[in-house]
């Protein structure tokens, strides 16, 4: 097949989006350094019309069920047509679905053909190759046999259109409708029914995770139900710590503006949790309003009140960062004479609703502000469990000396080592995290170089948060499983311990006050381990607003199906949606 002329074609307006990059990152030796002060960018692939043209006719034939999704068995049927080796097609597959999501969608799939293409050329396929300035004038690949294929689907059914900024019109899959159908119980799809990663996980929630946590009250003790809303979000990222340590300047240097609501200032000037996510046009929506909207993933906030929700609301606006990752504000945790007033919601529940959610945890701290508050204590310990997602920022460091910055740092690993109870040291990047440059008067050129460095340190983890997201929704999904199986022995052993006639009251009394024996009763009958058990003191405060001897028997076949799910269904899934040459 003869490769398209794209002589004297224009570019393409609209572009195609990729995973973003950072400039900071991937600048090249050859070239003049950025300025000191750098934000966030996406790497983005272009395309000219005439060949976005071409790529939709092969999208559709890529893409024989139309929903708007290329897995990877419909991938090596297709990409067999270019006569590239298994080897080339793998690296090609690797580099394409970034988001490690199991199928690439209208902009992968280009992505993946421009890769195709460069392979034919002779050339060796890297991470760097969508990066090449040329790619818009890059012609498609040659696949042969595709020429019958497209004649074939012109005659064939209606297929799924890119829009004119590339992005499918995906079909709305039966998985979101799980979430409301009476008969979801009744339902079984196999594996092979669904197509993505993500849209496997909804299923098997639906089906075997969600009947054990309703049994047993679950989403009362720990979390809220999820909806399908919950799978569909993009990554989070949150940001603690006390007033005026720099949170909402952090966001908008990596924006490099503001959004919608953003206050800055010495006192404190966040009073509310502000979501900063992606939006058509600007603005804030309340959160009283945002809480019920169920393709948002808060609907599980509406459980704090509405003095929170008075407190919360979402900024949006339309950014390229934000298409792929979501951005948490918070007010800044009191300390001093401050702790004094009380707080008209649950601070600590609400950060560890979020804590769940997010992705990524940053704890931000100043150099003239390390003392770490009662409240902070109580926010970090929140925390439990999250600590792969905790990062630890020192901001503001070029306020202070090269001397007096290391003693700072001592002091402020010494406080933490104390706080989060572990012996291995939190990773703390030290910076100033703002668009002024770098205080050399105070720091010097080596604490420059150093500020820079850590800069780039932890800019790229944020740049890796969406490469991610999809194996941090298999981790979360299989720590709730486990959590929620523990949940249900615990449940099952306190029901099995109460009288069959009289005294239940005392017996409920007795067992709620030495509940951490009883803990360990159930820790040795089903050889679970100590740390997967919920905390004592606030499972006995739920624990007392309930009746035990209402709560149902332990259901072996409901505990069995979680197990079958961790032990076989979830590496299926996985198996089925890796690379398709591996």
């Amino acid at each position: 097949m003869p490769r398209p002329s794209t002589s004297s074609t224009p570019h393409h307006p609209h572009l195609v989006r990729f995973p973003f990059r950072l400039r900071l990152c991937c600048s090249s030796s050859s070239s003049p350094p950025p300025p000191p002060r750098r934000g966030m960018e996406l790497a983005r692939s272009a395309c000219s019309k005439e060949h976005h043209k071409i790529y939709a006719g092969w999208f559709a034939v890529a893409d024989p069920d139309g929903d708007g999704r290329v897995t990877g068995a419909d991938a090596t049927k297709f990409f067999a047509m270019s006569g590239l080796s298994r080897a080339d097609l793998k690296q090609v597959w690797a580099i394409a679905d970034t988001k490690r999501q199991g199928f690439l969608g209208f902009g992968e799939f280009v992505a993946a053909m421009q890769l195709v293409s460069l392979a034919q050329a002779g050339e060796e396929i890297t991470q760097d190759s969508l990066k090449r300035e040329d790619l818009s004038s890059l012609d498609p690949p040659v696949m042969e046999g595709l020429d019958e294929l497209l004649a074939r689907s012109k005659a064939g059914v209606k297929r799924v259109h890119p829009e004119e900024n590339g992005a499918p019109q995906v079909q709305v899959h039966s998985a979101n409708s799980w979430f409301s159908s009476k008969s979801a119980k009744k339902m079984q799809v196999p594996l092979t029914a669904v197509t993505s990663v993500i849209d496997g996980l909804k299923r098997l929630y639906v089906e075997k995770l969600k009947p054990l946590e309703v049994a047993y009250r679950f989403n009362d003790f720990a979390s809220p139900l999820l909806t399908s809303s919950d799978f569909d979000a993009k990554p989070m990222v949150m940001l603690l710590g006390q007033y005026s340590t720099g949170k909402t300047t952090f966001i908008k240097h990596l924006l490099q503006t503001s959004y919608p609501g953003a206050h800055v200032g010495p006192e404190p000037t966040t009073d509310r949790f502000v979501v900063v996510m992606s939006g058509s046009d600007e603005r804030t929506i309340p959160g009283n309003t945002i809480a019920v909207q169920a393709d948002m993933p808060f609907t599980g906030l509406t459980t704090f009140g509405g003095a929170f929700l008075s407190k919360f609301e979402c900024s949006q606006m339309p950014h390229p960062l934000l298409d792929h990752i979501t951005f948490v504000d918070t007010p800044g945790v009191l300390s001093g004479e401050k702790q004094r007033t009380q707080r008209s919601y649950d601070f600590t529940g609400i950060t560890s609703w979020f804590a769940a959610k997010c992705d990524l945890i940053l704890l931000l701290f100043d150099p003239h502000k390390l003392d770490i508050s009662d409240e902070f204590k109580r926010v970090i310990a929140s925390l439990r469990g999250h600590d792969d997602k905790i990062r630890v920022v020192l901001n503001k460091a070029d306020q202070v000396d090269t001397q007096q910055l290391m003693r700072v740092y001592g002091a402020l690993m010494w406080s933490l080592g104390k706080v989060l109870n572990t012996p291995e040291v939190a990773r703390v990047y030290i910076g100033s995290f703002n668009d002024k440059p770098v205080n050399e008067s105070a720091v010097g050129p080596i604490g420059k170089d150093l500020f820079e460095k850590e800069q780039d340190d932890l800019l790229c983890d944020l740049k890796d948060i969406p490469k991610k997201a999809c194996d941090r929704r298999v981790n979360e999904f299989v720590k709730r499983a486990r959590a929620a199986k523990i949940h249900a022995y615990i449940i099952g052993h306190l029901k099995k311990e109460m009288p069959a006639m009289m005294g239940k009251a005392k017996a409920q009394q007795r067992l709620i006050d030495n509940l951490g024996d009883e803990f360990a009763k159930v820790q040795r009958e089903y050889h679970l381990p100590a740390g997967d058990f919920p905390d004592v003191e606030h499972f006995k405060e739920v624990l007392g607003g309930y009746n035990i001897d209402k709560f149902e028997k332990m259901k072996p076949k409901l505990v069995q199906a979680v197990d079958d799910m961790l032990a076989y269904d979830i590496p299926e899934l996985l198996k089925n949606f890796r690379n398709p040459y591996e």
